[in-house]
């Protein structure tokens, strides 16, 4: 249906119910988005009665297959690099570039993230799918066949304007091809096995890089991704109906797509995120390099906001409905999610098993791998039971309960922590943070139409990139202060810069044996105060989860089926009128 035809139907819905024409106007002026949310739901309940609306079979299976493997090779993508880089270093005489290898990619990703909402908005999602896809795989294939850090870094840039529309593209691709009441679902698979490539890549980067080259880090994504593609060809993915009844000029999509805020939010986007990486690490956070990078970002924001309001529905991150209420504290707690329970630990686990632990790069990945799959399980268990339950906001509390539970408790991880207890403790965190990967995605899928769920998806998804950004830079801060207090602390006559520019698993060779058990110590304590970041999150989430929405997603009866129920009752009524 087009977006007219909506309207209408919404109206008939009311007007055997509501006297009042304009009853459903002032729920929404009032904010009660209840009552809309329901009006939405009954809308695309009826397109399901529409033959050939929702893919279902083996044509599914290939639809999420495509898409999960392309997430999986997006967000393994952000982590294999980082055990290959002390090769390609070595290859390259880089060591200067390093932080460029992995900056590159996150903000052309960031960058164009609100972008691809509008281009799956005006474009065959499916095409535009493959375009971002094949976009990845030529940045993978640049920095694969790379002769320079520069080029590697070119390649890096290339990739992560690829993957800027993976995520939001496999989401709406999801959200066109079955009914509501399944997303949660399907969702939960692919957020669930991406995050398993998080977790994989410095495995997988370790071994090819000691048994291979480091450059089928990259060379890897192009036999998944073309079978992806493949896969993907040979479905047709359905494009909502004023998609498919939209001509426009060139000039037309130019306007639609909102170009110019794209070229002012861009710059403010690499801006915030290269203070936020630059601060406290490259520059002090008061140096006019860092406070330059702050102001001019919150001066460019402050542009691109005065310009989307001009823009009005046109505009790429429309402001009446980031405004939405259960819009914002769905991107609010995608956010806590991503940056506080999922990359705080996902940095700081590796660290304390290499640092304090002293495993391997590859043990230490293979030490988290509990809460990845404990994660996995409940994405996908909390999905099919959303699905079954109807509601979205019970998981999300769940979530803060459970995860501020697991980061509280790793907080007390030290160095003769046994194996058993740091297992449980990673399951709890796992079950915790799984059951919300994908609840904010759905809450705002249930309260808005087909045609502004590209553009809700990109704006949630960036605040995610945002989150990791924040989240991380302030655990940072959090572990290299609290690391130099404890090392004067508990071994006064050390040499601390030593100590620290030796890094978190060199240290053991240039500390002497009888200091060693208390750098471990220092080490330990400021991993643990870095945990209670997480219990900050988890708790956060408790508050903004009850404005996500009472949204009942469940499959509703079609017309038809309530006559047939109605009639069904009165017969039992008549039939058995003394019971009754």
């Amino acid at each position: 249906m087009i977006a007219n035809e909506k309207t209408m139907t919404t109206s008939e819905v009311h007007a055997d119910t509501d006297t009042d024409a304009a009853a459903p106007e002032k729920k929404r002026t009032s904010g009660d988005t209840t009552d809309v949310a329901e009006e939405i739901t009954a809308v695309n309940n009826d397109d399901e009665k529409k033959e050939g609306k929702w893919i279902e079979g083996w044509a599914l299976f290939m639809l999420l297959g495509s898409v999960t493997i392309v997430v999986f090779l997006m967000l393994l993508d952000m982590t294999i690099v980082g055990t290959a880089i002390p090769q390609i270093t070595n290859d390259f005489q880089s060591l200067a570039d390093v932080g460029w290898y992995g900056s590159a990619y996150n903000l052309a990703s960031a960058a164009l993230q609100p972008l691809s909402g509008k281009l799956y908005t005006h474009f065959k999602t499916k095409w535009t799918f493959i375009a971002f896809v094949l976009m990845f795989l030529l940045g993978s294939l640049l920095c694969g066949v790379a002769q320079s850090s520069k080029m590697l870094i070119v390649g890096r840039a290339v990739a992560g304007l690829g993957t800027s529309g993976i995520q939001n593209g496999g989401i709406t691709i999801i959200s066109q091809a079955v009914p509501l009441h399944k997303r949660p679902t399907m969702i939960g698979i692919i957020m669930g096995c991406g995050q398993l490539g998080v977790v994989v890549g410095p495995l997988i980067g370790g071994a090819i890089t000691e048994y291979s080259t480091w450059r089928w880090c990259f060379y890897l994504n192009l036999p998944a991704g073309a079978l992806a593609l493949a896969l993907l060809c040979l479905v047709t993915v359905p494009d909502n109906s004023a998609k498919q009844e939209e001509k426009n000029t060139v000039m037309g999509y130019v306007s639609k797509l909102d170009l110019v805020g794209s070229v002012i939010f861009a710059p403010a986007a690499i801006m915030l995120l290269m203070a936020l990486e630059y601060g406290g690490r490259d520059y002090p956070w008061g140096s006019a390099t860092v406070i330059g990078l702050f102001v001019g970002a919150a001066g460019t924001l402050l542009l691109f906001g005065l310009w989307e309001h001009r823009k009005g529905a046109d505009a790429m991150i429309p402001l009446k409905m980031a405004a939405k209420r259960e819009v914002w504290t769905s991107a609010v707690v995608g956010l806590l999610v991503m940056g506080g329970l999922l990359l705080v630990p996902g940095y700081f686990l590796p660290i304390f098993f290499q640092s304090v632990g002293g495993q391997s790069p590859l043990m230490s990945g293979v030490f988290v791998l509990p809460s990845i799959l404990s994660n996995l399980v409940m994405a996908v268990l909390s999905g099919v039971l959303v699905g079954k339950l109807g509601y979205t906001i019970p998981w999300v509390l769940f979530c803060g309960i459970v995860s501020a539970i697991g980061s509280g408790i790793l907080t007390t991880l030290h160095p003769d922590t046994s194996h058993a207890m740091w297992v449980g403790f990673l399951i709890v965190l796992g079950i915790g943070r799984g059951t919300a990967l994908q609840m904010p995605l759905i809450s705002v899928q249930a309260i808005l139409p087909e045609d502004q769920i590209p553009t809700s998806m990109a704006l949630l998804i960036f605040s995610q990139t945002i989150g990791g950004a924040i989240f991380i830079t302030i655990a940072n801060t959090i572990f290299a202060n609290s690391l130099v207090k404890k090392l004067v602390e508990y071994v006064p006559d050390i040499d601390v810069p030593r100590v620290l520019a030796a890094g978190a698993t060199g240290f053991t060779k240039v500390v002497p044996d009888a200091q060693l058990p208390g750098v471990l110590r220092a080490y330990a304590d400021s991993i643990d105060l870095v945990f209670y970041l997480p219990v900050a999150a988890a708790l956060l989430i408790l508050v903004f989860a009850w404005g996500m929405g009472w949204n009942d997603i469940r499959e509703k009866k079609t017309a038809a089926e309530k006559e047939k129920a109605e009639v069904a009752a009165e017969g039992g009524v008549v039939g058995g009128g003394a019971s009754v």
